[in-house]
């Protein structure tokens, strides 16, 4: 008996021994199980810091933009409890109308009616020529950068803006037209850095808050995208957010307007090239010779020097009044082909620039005219913002004394699109494309003048810029007579001009017949003659009435001719019968 007690007791004993670390082993289990759910049940409650979040230093005195939904990385500073942004971004993506005047140091803003200059870091400034003075800096100087006070780009730009602390930043509305998706908080709520309950806490939301709706309830995770007033952008749980609703935000700026001066029908320019005063006397055949014509156009001044000075010394009153009687308006030409300047020195400088301004609109006023033409073909890159507010600036004195503004352009091209055509149309009233020198003595190859095609490209180009009734297509009277020739294998290329009737005269002495061509809408003659090869597509009654008839079609504001004394006078009946 006593050995039978013994070993049940030996039993009870190896089965405690193995309860217990199995009893442990399922508590630990137990507990892992849920520190694991717990880990991934459990809201993270740990908040971010907003510095963080906007990637800002607490003593720096950058400031974060955010425009509409996007936390930007413009360039923006502190100061005297006024927020500044980069001069650059301010131009790039509110108000392309400002302008800086890097060697004079100074702000420009041109409107229809008036120019407002700044000296950045003073209050006072000047509108025209009145001084005053607002009770803060309107731009600043960093360095090398240019600042504008967001205040100031709020009074000439459709943008609303809220500054915020801790970190720094401004929130910027330019979005005016357009509903936006918001929703409100139907409960007090965790705004998160990311669409999961793991994610670090930007802000608590109270319920009731607005918040602006940046991408609807995500299926798998259960979050929106939302952004918050203040500018934080981040995720808030679908469930606790109501109904989605548009809203559309209001803007008391008044937008500026321009008044255009429009002809009576439609534009018939033809240029009339004046070498000398003894040249105007052209005007009286030229009247009595055009038909269907509305504008003459001399070329009479000239940008002379790198100060804004103008070579007036051709203008004729006489000229104007002739025209005048006989019914037909005179814009001067003004072009930028003097040696003695350089038109990217004229029109970089403020100074240099206004005064241009200021003796061509003299001029125009002295003599009578009705408007100014700016052929201005020189400008290069680097200088075609100093071209464009040279636009807005004389545009204000042509407005001013009801001149007619109107700008030569080639065809627009990527090349050349630093032009503007687009703030062209803005400010002047009349934006004229040359559709002409597709070849020239420049080019590789001989070709046409203005093909059909070319015209064609040249419409369709501009009418992505300019409003049809501001739009003027320039044609040619002209053709390009090439002459290659061939010597121990390479091809040396001539060109000469020729007017209509000297093309038809080379096709008479060709004793050869032109051939029309389809692809290029005109008469096409090539011959050879003692081993050089003649070639020329010919600019005629026939292949200017094709392109009259594509600007036409187009609802062209109007045809304008280069030149006048290059045509065959047959074509102005079929000119008038399209301007009439």
């Amino acid at each position: 008996m006593e050995n039978i007690e013994g070993t049940g007791q030996m039993k009870d004993k190896i089965n405690l021994k193995m309860i217990i670390p199995i009893g442990i082993g399922v508590l630990i289990l137990l507990t892992l199980v849920i520190v694991f759910l717990v880990k991934k049940y459990m809201p993270n409650t740990q908040k971010m810091s907003l510095f963080d979040y906007f990637h800002t230093e607490k003593a720096s005195d950058k400031v974060t933009l955010i425009l509409e939904d996007e936390i930007t990385d413009a360039s923006c500073i502190y100061k005297d409890e006024k927020v500044y942004i980069d001069f650059d971004y301010v131009k790039a993506n509110f108000n392309p109308r400002f302008y800086r005047d890097v060697n004079e140091n100074l702000l420009l803003y041109t409107t229809p009616t008036t120019e407002t200059t700044v000296v950045p870091g003073e209050k006072d400034y000047m509108i025209g020529r009145s001084k005053e003075s607002k009770d803060y800096v309107m731009a600043v100087n960093d360095g090398d950068k240019l600042y504008l006070a967001a205040d100031y780009v709020k009074e000439c730009t459709a943008i609303d803006f809220e500054t915020y602390n801790s970190p720094r930043r401004i929130v910027v509305t330019d979005q005016f037209d357009t509903e936006k998706d918001y929703v409100k908080a139907d409960d007090d709520c965790t705004l998160r850095y990311k669409g999961n309950i793991k994610s670090k806490v930007l802000r608590k939301i109270k319920e009731g808050s607005d918040l602006r709706l940046l991408e609807k309830e995500n299926k798998d995770t259960g979050f929106c995208k939302v952004m918050e007033n203040s500018g934080i952008i981040g995720y808030i749980k679908a469930k606790d957010l109501g109904e989605i609703y548009q809203r559309m935000d209001k803007t008391d700026f008044k937008k500026e307007i321009y008044n255009h001066i429009s002809l009576d029908g439609k534009v018939a320019l033809v240029w009339h090239q004046v070498m000398n005063q003894t040249a105007n006397s052209g005007i009286s055949e030229l009247l009595s010779t055009v038909r269907g014509i509305n504008v003459v156009c001399p070329t009479w001044f000239k940008t002379s020097d790198n100060e804004g000075s103008v070579d007036a010394s051709i203008a004729s009153y006489d000229y104007v009044t002739k025209a005048h009687n006989a019914g037909v308006q005179v814009w001067g030409l003004c072009d930028d082909q003097s040696p003695d300047m350089k038109i990217g020195t004229v029109l970089g400088s403020t100074k240099s620039r206004l005064k241009l301004v200021n003796n061509l609109v003299a001029k125009a006023i002295q003599y009578d005219l009705d408007g100014i033409n700016i052929d201005f073909e020189y400008v290069k890159e680097e200088s075609g913002e100093d071209f464009i507010q040279f636009i807005r600036e004389i545009g204000i004195k042509c407005r001013t004394n009801e001149l007619v503004l109107s700008i030569d352009n080639y065809p627009l091209m990527n090349y050349n699109a630093y032009y503007n055509r687009r703030e062209q149309a803005n400010v002047a009233d009349y934006v004229i494309t040359m559709a002409y020198d597709e070849y020239t003595k420049n080019s590789e190859t001989a070709g046409p003048v203005s093909s059909i095609t070319y015209v064609q490209d040249a419409i369709k180009n501009v009418l992505t810029e300019v409003p049809k009734e501001q739009s003027v297509i320039g044609l040619p009277f002209y053709s390009r007579h090439w002459q290659e020739k061939t010597r121990d294998g390479e091809v040396s290329l001539s060109v000469e001009s020729c007017s209509m009737n000297y093309a038809q005269e080379l096709v008479n002495d060709s004793k050869q017949t032109a051939k029309w061509d389809e692809t290029t809408g005109q008469d096409y003659l090539e011959y050879k003659e003692k081993g050089i090869v003649h070639k020329i597509w010919i600019e005629n009654r026939k292949s200017l009435e094709l392109k009259m008839k594509e600007v036409s079609g187009s609802e062209m504001a109007g045809y304008a001719f280069w030149k006048y004394g290059l045509q065959n006078n047959g074509v102005w009946s079929m000119i008038a019968k399209y301007t009439k």
